[in-house]
């Protein structure tokens, strides 16, 4: 009995670059978390710059195929976690972090994702678990 192979999907130039735009987006944030680490921040923003990164690769993904200004918003919030450097060289200071959690907070509302809401250990009642 013969199998047919069922024909390969090549995926089309629009679904390419959206991959590729999300790619790049993700490895943005990898590499700032990475630098973030090697800076060797506190456990609190440390704690707090790992859940900025997982949630903004959640929101490049969930919106690789969305509007475009929906992809524009979650860009400018990556850029903003990315770029964000405000006392005197020190990568990723507390302040800086914060401003980043506000933004991207205000993304993930803009999304209607309250599911993906970031809150520093800071903010947290005694013995709770981050969201």
């Amino acid at each position: 009995m013969a199998v047919e192979k069922a024909p390969a999907v090549v995926p089309t130039a629009g679904k390419r670059a959206a991959r590729a735009g999300t790619d790049v987006l993700i490895r943005k944030v990898d590499g700032h978390l990475a630098a973030a680490v090697r800076a060797g921040l506190a456990e609190p923003e440390l704690e707090l710059a790992e859940r900025l990164a997982q949630v903004l690769r959640e929101l490049v993904v969930s919106t690789a195929r969305a509007s475009a200004a929906d992809r524009g918003r979650v860009r400018a919030a990556v850029h903003y976690f990315v770029l964000r450097r405000e006392s005197r060289g020190r990568l990723l200071s507390v302040r800086s972090l914060i401003a980043a959690q506000r933004v991207v907070n205000r993304v993930v509302l803009d999304l209607e994702r309250p599911d993906l809401l970031v809150e520093a250990r800071w903010d947290w009642p005694p013995g709770s678990p981050p969201r």
